[in-house]
């Protein structure tokens, strides 16, 4: 297989550092609209639908679909795209179940919902999985970087006369090194500016390649017969070859894959709750997935398609042994010139260093709020002023984003044996995803999911993933659909299905056996030794969870020992979590959204509807944190004092930029005038003589 190297020009190199300065300094214009940690981690929940949709492009497409996809591009034609279609089906599940609680309930974190509507032993749990997941998408982002970096580079470089090879591990730690030590100053909201900057230009760079490509073999109708036949199917064959079929990748991409990237990524989360509102969020989900997820398809994979193009010409302007994962750059190389190809190189690495400089800061938030704040709070750790712990805080996520950039690296190394990243990624999200996914699932959707049950999900569920694993033949062959068996890589993409089973199949076990587990616990109760019995329990649970990870014993041993931990979790969760499913049910599953709405107003919902009314603003001399307008307007807005409202500059194209949320006060007789205060108006940044507009939001 051929290894690219020496393809960036000086001309290249010189666009690149421009454009990296260019959206570096575009970024940290918006520091100043942040005011308080919401402005900063949830851009002050402010922006209309349509700028949440491009910036998520940046995300989702950016990060490293340009290199995994037009690798199977290159090797399978048109079907790279079916990954990319896979996202509707579960789209209802978001937009009125798990989005609207995400908003409602203000969690900061994954885990902190597990707190909330089971019990702080589930956050605990949760949080493990959680920074696994991060810390393994961290890993997914580094080494796509490494990937496009390499080929840029010469196969050595001369230091003081020392020859140094560059390799991919040596690039992957340079940049790890490079992106941990830099500092985002714009938080949330320059993150979304930036990146509907990036999305504009990832797709017009996309669309770019894919024009110039078929402009450089002869058109579209040479390039569609330069293509195999077998390159210009829709689909991939139902269950063969083992590295890219129709099932396996509908099970790990378009479920476990999908459904994971939505409702367990932070990072794309945090752009649907900086919107201005529910609706505007669902507004921008059903938008990406109806015409953005397309077009994305289209971008990300051409590349690849024009590569088997250039193989096929005579003569070949592209060796057809090339590495899979450098022929977005091997293309981008050939047929764009000096200049272009840095730009477009640019775009990408540049979207690249963001997606993974975000997950350093998102992991490092996990890690403060999830962690070691529980961990004061437990030892009930108070070191002196509020001044002087923010700045310890401040201290722990900088050591933390170090460890956790040293982390990263660490999780190239099993990725980096795997042929594509396309395969690694297929493998990260078949191996990490389904315990958390099912446990959000089953959660948000099932009011009888107990707290014993969500924890028998992660750890059981996660022990039969790991026997999957170690015995691919015996346990995931019966689901593989007839896929081949690869020794070397087993069942990388159909082992999503068996792991979402065996996470679901003991969640719902553990969940409908409810009364025998309350009747043993209230038996076991009566004993005099009953606290010697728990403890003996949990002794047994980590026991058998060394044993299944560090594979001591037989599969029959391993077996029985997955059935021990589910049986002691199930009487432990009993015996000592403290469940009220009154509580912690109220607002925190899909058929209580409506609670969910009154608890986040902190009153009655206000559904009525009404207009959306133009007002001039005036200051007023008092610091509560509520406007007032006019009894005409509050009419025409069916607004009530109390009622929240949103307040934003009425030059539509900033969308929502200059914006606050408040709630109504007290009106008065001046049609037309809002009043609000000082911190408002730094808060929106609004100037004078600029019209506003005023909407009660419930």
């Amino acid at each position: 297989m051929e290894s690219l190297h020496g393809l960036g020009t000086a001309t290249d190199w010189v666009v690149m550092i421009v454009y990296f300065f260019g959206i570096m300094l575009f970024g940290s214009y918006f520091a100043k609209y942040n005011r308080s940690t919401n402005d900063f981690f949830f851009g002050g929940r402010r922006f209309a639908w349509w700028l949440i949709t491009v910036s998520i492009v940046a995300t989702g497409v950016g990060s490293h679909s340009f290199v995994k996809y037009a690798a199977k591009g290159f090797e399978h034609g048109i079907s790279s795209t079916m990954t990319y279609m896979n996202d509707w089906f579960f789209m209802p599940l978001f937009l009125f179940g798990w989005l609207p609680i995400v908003v409602y309930t203000k969690i900061r974190s994954i885990p902190e919902y597990f707190q909330k509507r089971f019990s702080p032993s589930a956050r605990f749990v949760a949080t493990v999985f959680q920074l696994l997941y991060l810390l393994g998408y961290l890993g997914i982002g580094l080494l796509t970087l490494g990937k496009i970096f390499t080929p840029l580079l010469p196969a050595s470089l001369s230091i003081f006369g020392i020859s140094i090879p560059v390799t991919l591990m040596g690039v992957i730690i340079t940049i790890a090194i490079i992106t941990g030590v830099y500092t985002t100053f714009g938080g949330q909201t320059a993150v979304i500016f930036t990146d509907l900057i990036q999305g504009l230009i990832l797709l017009f760079a996309g669309f770019l390649i894919f024009l110039m490509g078929i402009n450089y073999v002869g058109g579209f109708e040479s390039f569609w017969h330069l293509l195999p036949p077998d390159w210009r199917l829709p689909l991939a064959d139902f269950n063969k070859p083992s590295d890219f079929n129709f099932i396996g990748i509908f099970w790990q991409d378009g479920v476990a894959g999908s459904v994971g990237f939505l409702f367990m990524n932070m990072g794309l989360l945090m752009r649907f709750m900086s919107a201005k509102s529910v609706d505007e969020g669902r507004k921008a989900a059903v938008f990406n997935v109806l015409f953005m997820l397309p077009l994305s398809a289209i971008v990300v994979g051409n590349a690849g398609w024009i590569g088997k193009a250039l193989t096929q010409m005579i003569p070949s302007q592209l060796n057809s042994n090339v590495n899979p994962d450098e022929v977005f750059i091997a293309v981008t190389h050939i047929i764009a010139s000096k200049g272009v190809f840095g730009f477009v190189i640019a775009a990408l690495t540049a979207t690249l260093l963001s997606t993974v400089d975000s997950l350093i800061n998102a992991i490092a938030a996990v890690y403060i709020n999830d962690v070691h704040h529980p961990i004061k709070k437990f030892f009930n750790k108070k070191t002196g002023t509020a001044e002087h712990e923010a700045k310890q805080e401040l201290s722990a996520a900088r050591i933390a984003s170090i460890v956790i950039t040293g982390l990263g690296i660490l999780a190239t190394i099993p990725f980096s044996k795997y042929p594509t990243v396309y395969e690694a990624h297929g493998y990260f999200h078949s191996t990490l995803t389904p315990p958390l996914v099912t446990a959000i699932f089953l959660g948000v959707f099932w009011k009888k999911f107990t707290p014993a049950g969500v924890l028998a999900t992660l750890l059981s569920g996660s022990s039969l993933m790991i026997l999957g694993a170690r015995y691919p033949a015996l346990l995931i062959t019966p689901f593989a659909h007839g896929t081949p068996f690869d020794p070397v890589h087993p069942y990388t993409y159909i082992s999503a299905l068996y792991n979402l089973i065996a996470c679901v199949g003991i969640g719902v076990f553990v969940t409908v056996t409810y009364n025998l587990q309350k009747l043993g616990v209230e038996r076991i109760k009566k004993l005099g030794s009953h606290s010697i019995i728990m403890t003996a329990l949990i002794i047994s649970i980590v026991i058998s969870l060394l044993l299944i990870w560090f594979n001591i014993g037989s599969l029959a041993i391993l077996f029985t020992a997955v059935i021990l931990i589910t049986i002691s979790i199930s009487l432990t969760s009993h015996y000592y979590i403290k469940y009220n499913p009154e509580i912690q049910l109220d607002g925190l599953t899909a058929w209580s959204i409506h609670r969910a709405k009154e608890i986040f107003k902190g009153s009655k919902v206000n559904e009525r509807e009404g207009e959306v009314v133009k007002v001039n603003w005036k200051l007023k001399n008092d610091n509560e944190d509520v406007v007032n307008v006019s009894k005409e307007d509050m009419k025409r807005m069916e607004a009530e004092v109390g009622d929240l409202v949103y307040v934003s500059d009425a030059r539509k194209y900033l969308g929502g930029l200059k914006s606050f949320h408040s709630k109504f006060g007290e009106p008065h007789d001046e049609p037309g005038i809002i009043y609000i205060i000082e911190e408002h108006r730094l808060t929106a940044q609004f100037k004078e003589g600029k019209i506003l507009t005023a909407e009660k939001e419930m």
